[in-house]
């Protein structure tokens, strides 16, 4: 028993780990520009795909490098096409506008590359177990843990100790005031989507490492990571990361002893976090108002 506690204790932090990247990018994008982006798990979807694609010729490091910014740049496109000329009317108009964009997305992967799974060719010492004791833990998992931690810190301290992070963090604050102070509101915009979508790109090349990848992968992760949101609280990108991994474990110990209900968890979790605290963890008074 404790074996298998260990082992979904384990898949739950592997899950959890996704859904916090996916959930700082959506965060991102939320917290300035106001915008619910259900195209972030196309966004996914396509990194993931990227990778596939060019993993022949640059092998998976290279592929690891070069499709989150590729991601990130169809996403600049995209914003400055689509999204840009929806900023500062009704939320309504954003999220139907990304909702569509999602079905594009799925049915585009579903053209290019097929409806049926594809795996994507992992080094083989990271797909090695550390022991046979635990042979759930691999060298990829760990691999991806530390992704997930360097990229984290790396986020933080952009938005911490760079101009630009520091211009983010106050337009999410205020922006007519940061307006006011003669920086470029719609550049900023346009690079904190980018980042947020780099993100899934991110996400999305790791976890097509792990699970493989198909067009659908990215709706699966999308709902959780709203839920982290959620749950950590809107406006804390400190409180985002606590609630993607909270739910993910959360789901991994439901698995052992209720295994109908690891996916039900999580909502009940969001159920009793806002019943307790309406602003989620950590999140800010007046964010959802």
């Amino acid at each position: 028993m404790t074996q298998l506690l260990l082992f979904n204790v384990t898949n739950g932090l592997i899950i959890g780990a996704f859904y916090v990247l996916m959930a700082l990018g959506l965060s991102l994008i939320l917290n300035l520009s106001n915008v619910i982006n259900f195209a972030h798990g196309g966004f996914l979807v396509v990194g993931g795909y990227i990778a596939y694609t060019i993993t022949p010729y640059l092998g998976f490091w290279g592929a690891l490098l070069v499709a989150p910014p590729l991601t990130a740049v169809l996403g600049l496109a995209i914003e400055r096409a689509l999204i840009r000329p929806l900023y500062g009317r009704d939320p309504l108009y954003s999220l139907l506008l990304t909702f569509g964009l999602a079905f594009i997305f799925e049915d585009m992967t579903r053209f290019i590359w097929g409806a049926q799974g594809l795996p994507v060719t992992i080094p083989a010492f990271l797909a090695q177990p550390l022991s046979s004791e635990f042979f759930f833990i691999t060298g990829y998992r760990l691999f991806m843990v530390g992704m997930v931690i360097v990229s984290v810190t790396l986020l933080f301290v952009l938005l911490r100790y760079t101009r630009l992070g520091i211009r983010i963090r106050a337009g999410t604050l205020d922006l007519e005031t940061v307006s006011a102070l003669g920086v470029n509101v719609r550049m900023l915009r346009s690079l904190n989507f980018a980042v947020g979508i780099f993100l899934a790109g991110l996400s999305g090349v790791l976890a097509a490492g792990q699970l493989g990848l198909e067009p659908t992968m990215g709706a699966g992760l999308l709902m959780p990571s709203f839920i982290a949101i959620i749950v950590g609280g809107v406006g804390s990108l400190t409180g985002t990361l606590l609630g993607g991994l909270l739910i993910g474990v959360a789901s991994g110990v439901t698995a052992v002893y209720f295994p109908s209900a690891s996916e039900a968890v999580m909502y009940v979790l969001m159920a009793v976090v806002l019943l307790i605290r309406p602003r989620g963890l950590l999140g800010e008074e007046g964010m959802l108002t």
